[in-house]
């Protein structure tokens, strides 16, 4: 088990699979928004990037998954988004989970660098007219937080133990 994760880094196809996997879940999100009408928040858009970002970092290494810096590149964007992620999802949980989640206010626009304001530059994929705490959607007894809280500790534990079994076995990442 150990060589199959430790191998994983150095193949295309598993960057590929990382990659897609991120990709659905954009999609996904844009089905909820546009056909199913959940308009979401400031903290839904900040995971939406996180999302983005470790399917553009699994892209990195995809091209030359045989060069170190690409893997770590790779690695390093996929770990730092998916607990980026995981920390604004349990905030958003918290908020909707919260006894007075109506007075909760969350900021009004997505809060990008002033270099790079995603949500003026495309605002049907970055804008966040909902609000955090209201609750549109669930299941089996999860929100839409809360199941964004179970897949990024998911990618994290997944990128975590490659990540250690590579170390392990090849003594390099």
């Amino acid at each position: 088990m150990v060589t199959f994760l430790a191998k994983l880094p150095a193949q295309r196809k598993a960057w590929a699979i990382l990659s897609a996997s991120c990709f659905a879940l954009l999609a996904a999100a844009l089905f909820f928004q546009y056909q199913l009408g959940l308009e979401p928040c400031v903290k839904c858009i900040y995971q939406r990037t996180a999302v983005l970002a470790i399917g553009l970092a699994a892209l990195i290494p995809l091209f030359a998954p045989q060069l170190l810096i690409t893997r770590v590149l790779g690695f390093a964007g996929w770990l730092v988004a998916s607990i980026w992620g995981w920390l604004i999802a349990r905030e958003h949980l918290e908020i909707q989970n919260s006894e007075n989640s109506w007075f909760i206010v969350c900021d009004t626009f997505p809060n990008f660098p002033s270099w790079m304001p995603l949500h003026e530059w495309f605002p049907n994929f970055f804008a966040a007219p909902g609000q955090c705490g209201e609750i549109d959607w669930q299941f089996i007894g999860l929100s839409m937080p809360g199941w964004m809280q179970v897949i990024f500790a998911t990618y994290t534990i997944i990128g975590v133990a490659v990540l250690l079994a590579r170390l392990v076995k090849f003594k390099t990442v």
